[in-house]
């Protein structure tokens, strides 16, 4: 894939399914969470996950979540405890880290822009020393609306000022990819394999990577 670099001055990045493997964070709301909340209750794995799983989809796309702290107020655990019991699961995406510092050297600006609580957030900076890479990091939460959110974007050029029209964004989720592109971002990637114990994703609505050594600056 031959991306427009010299048209190109500013690059968004999402955290999760993007730049790091969604093994962890799918592992982790799947079977860990409904472990303990199974512990914690009495209940056998199935039936805890069949409590929860509606749960998670009621608000899938808001602000809950992605918090760490209203799920440990819902489900009465601590969430950021738990993350850490399987933060060996964390891991960066290949090619990553190649990316990050090309696309640094070329001169562009470098963002992460998440919707991941602060917690989870810090956590896998610690884990992954991904932090040192970028020229900013941009949690959603300061805002107090998910990048799915039209408003999110004019929030974010006030703290990240950027250019729409020269301006690349790669995300894994189709709705904040649509939402980048109904605020007019030019230079939009989905990424094909969130999590790479997962299949391979057919993406049609942008274009899609499966791996970041498609696209990195010296190529083009």
């Amino acid at each position: 894939m031959n991306l427009p670099w010299n048209q190109i001055e500013s690059v968004l990045l999402d955290m999760d399914g993007t730049l790091l493997d969604l093994n962890f964070d799918n592992h982790f709301w799947r079977e860990h969470v409904p472990l303990r909340f199974a512990e914690l209750h009495g209940l056998e794995l199935d039936a805890a996950k069949e409590t929860l799983f509606p749960r998670f989809r009621s608000v899938e796309g808001r602000m809950e979540w992605y918090c760490v702290d209203y799920w440990s107020r819902e489900l009465d655990l601590d969430i950021a405890a738990l993350k850490r019991e399987v933060d060996h699961l964390i891991a960066v995406h290949p090619h990553v880290i190649d990316f990050l510092d090309r696309v640094r050297a070329s001169g562009k600006r470098i963002a992460l822009v998440t919707n991941a609580h602060q917690k989870a957030l810090d956590l896998k900076m610690q884990r992954t020393q991904l932090g040192g890479h970028f020229d900013a990091l941009i949690c959603a939460h300061d805002y107090g609306k998910p990048k799915e959110d039209p408003s999110f974007w004019d929030w974010l050029r006030e703290c990240e000022p950027f250019q729409p029209e020269h301006t690349l964004f790669i995300d894994d989720s189709l709705p904040v990819l649509h939402s980048a592109h109904s605020y007019g971002i030019r230079h939009l990637l989905c990424v094909r394999q969130p999590d790479s114990k997962g299949p391979l994703r057919d993406i049609e609505e942008f274009p899609a990577i499966t791996c970041f050594d498609e696209i990195m600056p010296d190529r083009v």
